[in-house]
C-alpha cells in the first residue's frame, strides 16, 4: 500500500511508493530541453552535484555537460558521477581522462566489464539503468534520457530526427529520496561492491579502524578550492537564478519517487503500474520502446480493456534491437484480441518510458516494461497524482500518436495460428533462460 510522507519517515527506505505534496514538476521533452535546464541549474550549484546515468557519451551534449560539471567543481562544489560499466563502455576512457584526479570530479563505474572474465561474475547482467541528477538537494531530475545527443544512436549512428524521450525537473520534498538514491548507487560503485558487503567485511576485520579509515578515504571526495568556474559553459546555461523554480513549472503536486533494485524494491515499479491500471476507469496510455511484461501486467491491461477502459500502447516502429521488437510482437495477438490498442511510433527511435491513467496519475522514468527493467536492472521512476501534469503528458502521447501506425489484428507482425504459437513459445523460452542466467527467480 502506498503512503504519504510524514513524521520521521524516510522515503528511500520504503519498498512501497511514498507520496509527498508540495512538489514542483516540469515535464522536459528530449535531451535538448533536459541538458539546457540541467546545465543552468548546475551552473548555480554551491554545495554538491550527483549524477547517475546508463550512458555518458562523448558528443556535443556530453562535452557540454562535462564542462558544466568541471566548472562546478572549480567553484568548490563537490561533484560525483556514476555511469554503468556496459552502457558507458565506449566513452569510459574519455570520462576517466576528463574526470581525472585533478578535476575534482569523482567518477565511479557501476559493474565495470574491462576484462572478459567480468561477465562470469554473478550479477553482471544487472545494470545501472537509472537516469538521475540532484543539485544542492534542491533540484532533482528523473527520466529516461541518457547523457547523449538525441540524434545519435550508438548502434545505428546519426539520425535525422531526435529520439522521443522525457524527463522531469523536480523541486520539493521528493528531491530527498532522489538524492538518497543517487548517493547510494554512487557509493556502491565507488566502493566496488555492495556497501552492505563492505560493512560485513568491516565487522570481520582484525583492524576495523584501519579498514574504516580506508573506506572513508575512498568515499570522501575533497572539494577543490573555489574560483570563478563557469568558463566554457554555453551562455544559455548561466541564466538561471539560484532558488528559482523549474521553467514553466506546474502548481505544487503530489508525487513519489520509486526505485527498482535487487533488494527490498524488486517489484515496486511494476506494482505501481499494475495498481494504477487496475484502478483505471476511463483510459490507460503507455509508451515504452521495449515491451514484454509478465502475466500479471498483461492481465491488468486486458482486464481493463474488458471493462471498457481505453487501453493504448505506443511502442517502437523504428527498431533498434530486433530481438526486443520480436518479443513485443509476440504478444500483439493476445493483447489485440482483448481490445488493447497498439500503435508503432515511426518518425524516430522511441526511448520514452511514460504512462498516464485517467489523466490523474502519471509516471515518467527509466523503466521499460520488459524483464530487464522489471526484474534485473536498477531503475527509477516518478509517480505523479495530478490532473494538470497527467493531462500535459497525455497531450504528448496524443501528439506522438499522430505519427504512429495502428497495428491491426489481421496483419499483426507477431503472427497468428500455429506460427504465432511457436513464436510466442520461443520468445518465452528465451526470456526464461536469460532471466535464470541473470539470477532472477520467481514467476514473471
Amino acid at each position: 500500500m502506498s503512503g504519504t510522507v510524514g513524521g520521521s519517515t524516510t522515503p528511500f527506505a520504503h519498498a512501497d511508493p511514498i507520496y509527498s505534496g508540495g512538489n514542483e514538476l516540469a515535464l522536459l521533452k528530449g535531451g535538448d530541453a533536459l541538458f539546457a535546464t540541467m546545465g543552468r541549474v548546475i551552473a548555480t550549484a554551491t554545495d554538491e552535484v550527483w549524477i547517475a546515468t546508463y550512458i555518458f557519451h562523448q558528443d556535443a551534449a556530453g562535452e557540454a555537460m562535462v564542462a558544466a560539471l568541471l566548472a562546478a567543481s572549480q567553484r568548490g562544489v563537490r561533484v560525483r558521477v556514476v555511469v554503468d560499466g556496459f552502457g558507458a563502455k565506449a566513452s569510459l576512457s574519455w570520462l576517466h581522462q576528463v574526470f581525472d584526479s585533478n578535476s575534482g570530479v569523482a567518477l565511479a563505474v557501476f559493474r565495470p566489464i574491462d576484462r572478459w572474465y567480468r561477465w562470469l561474475q554473478p550479477g553482471q547482467l544487472r545494470r545501472l539503468h537509472q537516469k538521475l541528477c540532484v543539485v544542492d538537494n534542491e533540484h532533482g531530475f528523473v527520466g529516461g534520457i541518457n547523457m547523449i545527443d538525441d540524434r545519435i544512436d550508438l548502434n545505428q549512428g546519426p539520425t535525422d530526427e531526435p529520439r522521443l524521450d522525457f524527463a522531469v525537473h523536480l523541486r520539493g520534498p521528493i528531491v530527498l529520496p532522489i538524492a538518497q538514491a543517487a548517493r547510494a548507487v554512487w557509493t556502491r560503485a565507488w566502493l566496488g561492491r555492495d556497501f552492505g558487503e563492505e560493512l560485513r567485511a568491516l565487522m570481520r576485520s582484525r583492524e576495523p579502524m584501519a579498514r574504516l579509515r580506508s573506506m572513508w578515504r575512498r568515499v570522501r571526495m575533497p572539494r577543490t578550492q573555489p574560483d570563478n568556474g563557469n568558463a566554457g559553459l554555453p551562455e544559455e546555461w548561466k541564466s538561471l537564478e539560484r532558488g528559482s523554480g523549474p521553467p514553466q513549472s506546474l502548481p505544487p503536486v503530489c508525487a513519489a519517487f520509486v526505485l527498482r533494485d535487487n533488494l527490498r524494491r524488486r517489484r515496486t515499479i511494476e506494482h505501481a503500474y499494475i495498481d494504477a491500471i487496475r484502478a483505471a476507469t476511463s483510459q490507460v496510455d503507455l509508451i515504452t520502446p521495449y515491451f514484454y511484461p509478465g502475466r500479471s501486467f498483461r492481465r491488468a491491461l486486458t482486464d481493463a480493456a474488458k471493462r471498457g477502459v481505453r487501453v493504448r500502447l505506443l511502442l517502437q516502429g523504428k527498431v533498434d534491437y530486433r530481438i526486443a521488437a520480436m518479443a513485443a510482437q509476440a504478444l500483439y495477438a493476445e493483447l489485440l484480441s482483448h481490445g488493447v490498442q497498439i500503435y508503432e511510433y515511426m518518425p524516430a527511435y522511441l526511448h520514452a518510458k511514460v504512462g498516464v491513467v485517467d489523466r490523474s496519475w502519471a509516471t515518467v522514468g527509466s523503466s521499460n516494461i520488459d524483464p530487464l527493467s522489471l526484474l534485473l536492472n536498477l531503475e527509477a521512476n516518478v509517480l505523479v497524482r495530478d490532473t494538470v501534469f497527467a493531462t500535459a503528458l497525455d497531450a504528448e502521447f496524443e501528439l506522438a500518436l499522430v505519427s504512429a501506425l495502428p497495428v491491426d489484428l489481421q496483419r499483426s507482425p507477431g503472427g497468428s495460428g500455429f506460427r504465432g504459437i511457436v513464436r510466442r513459445a520461443l520468445v518465452a523460452w528465451a526470456a526464461y533462460v536469460y532471466l535464470r542466467v541473470a539470477g532472477a527467480t520467481g514467476r514473471y
